[in-house]
């Protein structure tokens, strides 16, 4: 079974359509004992960094998500579930992030021609080799929505990165922690490889 993080976030069901349609069971909570019984763990959401880290301290998940972390559970962050494992982003002065992980979020910086928020398909390079991308060719294109990106303090646990005006760490892979900052479950047939990569962890 499957455990889907519920804080009030946006993209909650199509995380959970995308794993279901791959046979899964899964379970939106945001109850302990529940998220420490799954087998695996997602943290999915859309939205603010702010408000994000507001809503998990308001629900005790916190200390939830880092013991999960801390175990061997596989654990996979999506879009702003991947910044929310880093320590500080630019969008929420003075907000601590869970901290997980190492490095900052950056806002996307300005160029003539791109769009912000950053939103439509991009290919992936893949720095180092990570097990979501198991199977995958490289150049493979996923979904992105955001406006703020990572830059990981550790170039080591990259694994797929892009290129939207500055080169963005698309994704990481830090021992059972894995994340993503586009969307696997809206991009197609490659996001769905993905997630079925991370079903098999």
């Amino acid at each position: 079974m499957i455990g889907i993080i519920d804080y009030d976030a946006g993209n909650l069901r199509s995380v959970e359509k995308a794993l279901n349609s791959l046979g899964e069971e899964t379970v939106i909570t945001r109850e302990r004992e529940t998220l420490l019984r799954a087998d695996k763990v997602v943290l999915p959401g859309v939205g603010a960094f702010g408000d994000a880290m507001d809503k998990l301290r308001q629900f005790g998940l916190v200390d939830v998500i880092r013991e999960i972390a801390a175990s061997k559970k596989p654990f996979l962050g999506i879009c702003l579930g991947l910044q929310l494992l880093f320590e500080s982003s630019e969008e929420s002065p003075g907000v601590e992030g869970l901290g997980i992980c190492k490095g900052q979020i950056l806002r996307i910086p300005d160029k003539e021609g791109l769009k912000i928020p950053h939103m439509g398909w991009n290919s992936l390079k893949f720095d180092h080799p990570g097990r979501l991308f198991a199977g995958i060719r490289e150049d493979a294109y996923v979904y992105f929505v955001h406006s703020y990106y990572l830059k990981a303090a550790d170039p080591e646990i990259v694994t797929a990165s892009t290129e939207y005006s500055v080169k963005i760490h698309a994704s990481i892979e830090q021992g059972n922690v894995f994340a993503c900052q586009f969307h696997p479950e809206k991009s197609s047939q490659v996001g769905l490889a993905i997630l079925k990569n991370f079903i098999a962890l």
